[in-house]
Formats: C-alpha cells, sequence, structure tokens
C-alpha cells in the first residue's frame, strides 16, 4: 500500500520531469530559431554584398552614368599589361559653377574635341545643331581647363562596352556644379536601343536633364535606353584607342569597374572648324 508521503514523492518527481521535459524541448527550439536565424542573416549579408559588389546598390551608379543601368558579371581575368604611358605632370583643378554657362558657341558651326590622353589622343566630331547646350558646355569646360588631368574611371566590358570619363574627382559622383538638359534623344543613330560603336554620349543619374560633365565613349555596339544624349562620335583613331584600353579590362574582373589601363585625359581641347 502506497503511502501519503509516498505519494506526494511520485507526484513531486513527475512534476519534476515534465519541467525538465519543458526546458529540453524550449532549448531546442530555441536552438533551432537561432539556426534560422543565422541561417537568414547569412544569406542577407552575402546577398548584400553581392548586390553592393556588382553594383546595385552603389550609389556612385545612381549618380554617374550610363553603365549604371546594366550591370554585367563575368569570371575574373588575369590583369593585362598598362599600355599606356604616365600622365602629364598636373593636377586636376577643383572648380565649380552655380548654372549653366551662357550660350557662346555658333551653333551652326562645327566643332572638334581631342582627348589628348595617355593611351592616345581621341578626336571626337561634335553635333553642334543637335545638342547646342551639351557642346557648349564641353567648350565651356574645356576651355577652363576641366578635364585636364582626370581619370577615366570606368570601362564595362561585358553586356555594354564604354569608357566613362570626365569626373573631376574619378569616382563616378563628380561633376561642374550644374546640370544640363538632355537632347538629341531620337537621333537616327539610335537604332533597337542600341548606341553603336562610335558614339559618345552624357551620363547622368538615371533621371532627366541630369548630365554634367560625365560622357562615355563607346567602343562596341551596346543595348542602353535612349535616355543619354548622344553628342558626338569618335575617330578612327581614337576608337584603335579606345579597343587598346579595353584589351587591358578592367579593375573587378566583373565587366564593370576601372579601367586596367591608366587612362588620364592630360588635355582636353574644343576647336571650332
Amino acid at each position: 500500500m502506497v503511502t501519503q508521503e509516498q505519494r506526494r514523492r511520485q507526484l513531486a518527481r513527475e512534476k519534476f520531469l515534465r519541467q525538465q521535459q519543458r526546458r529540453t524541448e524550449a532549448r531546442r527550439k530555441s536552438r533551432m530559431r537561432n539556426s534560422v536565424i543565422a541561417s537568414v542573416l547569412g544569406v542577407v549579408l552575402v546577398g548584400s554584398l553581392a548586390l553592393y559588389t556588382t553594383g546595385v546598390l552603389k550609389d556612385d551608379d545612381k549618380k554617374a552614368n550610363a553603365g549604371a543601368e546594366v550591370t554585367p558579371s563575368a569570371s575574373a581575368t588575369t590583369k593585362a599589361p598598362d599600355p599606356c604611358e604616365k600622365p602629364a605632370e598636373g593636377k586636376v583643378e577643383s572648380m565649380s559653377w552655380k548654372k549653366e554657362p551662357a550660350m557662346t558657341i555658333d551653333t551652326s558651326a562645327k566643332y572638334t574635341m581631342k582627348l589628348a590622353t595617355t593611351c592616345g589622343d581621341i578626336g571626337l566630331a561634335l553635333k553642334t545643331a543637335a545638342a547646342p547646350h551639351t557642346v557648349n558646355s564641353f567648350d565651356f569646360l574645356a576651355g577652363k581647363g576641366f578635364f585636364d588631368h582626370t581619370k577615366c574611371h570606368r570601362l564595362t566590358t561585358n553586356g555594354i562596352y564604354v569608357l566613362q570619363c570626365g569626373d573631376p574627382q574619378g569616382t563616378g559622383t563628380g561633376g561642374p556644379g550644374y546640370t544640363i538638359p538632355d537632347e538629341n534623344l531620337k537621333d537616327k543613330s539610335l537604332k533597337g536601343n542600341v548606341y553603336p560603336a562610335g558614339t559618345v554620349a552624357m551620363a547622368n543619374t538615371g533621371q532627366a536633364h541630369t548630365g554634367g560633365s560625365q560622357f562615355f565613349l563607346v567602343y562596341q555596339n551596346s543595348q542602353l535606353p535612349p535616355s543619354y544624349t548622344p553628342f558626338g562620335t569618335i575617330d578612327a583613331a581614337g576608337m584603335k584607342v579606345l579597343k587598346k584600353i579595353a584589351a587591358a579590362g578592367e579593375s573587378t574582373g566583373a565587366g564593370d569597374g576601372a579601367p586596367n589601363a591608366t587612362v588620364v585625359i592630360n588635355k582636353a581641347t574644343v576647336t571650332k572648324s
């Protein structure tokens, strides 16, 4: 016969066992929950890193430009030898203006632009009548020495094929302090949302009328929306220079980064012909 004391002890033992089971189950659930949280965080962190390194979250891609809309990927490549010379002596001058310069060019005349770079000269025939604000701005900036000693900071080698220049900071975020309107977006050369090889066009933030001083040189047909002012064409010698720069590749191996070639504009000159 079970005494009252024995029954009390049995009930206490069963209660203790139930408490232990509940605690064990709680610890098991906690471990599972932490494991899931850690896994999710890992995915988020890896995903965020991937987005950042491919340019999706990079602020300078919003501010800079042409290639902002297309971020190609590719396997890493071996860095090719630098095909370019050392930059000329001098430094980038800090300049900024509050508003677009007054129109001073003759819109009925022909203008050309010469980029004397460390990799060779790139000649541009400018579309004065079709893009007068853009050509006038470049005439003004080149005359002030704004582009002198600036780096071409971005090369894309997959999906779109452009060399981007015109940023005095060399980061993709710089400009002259003012913006100019979009022009010539229905240029007859832009067919099927393709900027053909040999085009020079304005970079922008992805919003209308946000061009400044940054521009891109197309060395191979590139699929892009017609949102970037085409304001000139590149001469044959300039195309050879661009091909040489592209052949050296870019720094990330992902198809979008700083060019491996040391591309510096020693001097930019706009000439009325």
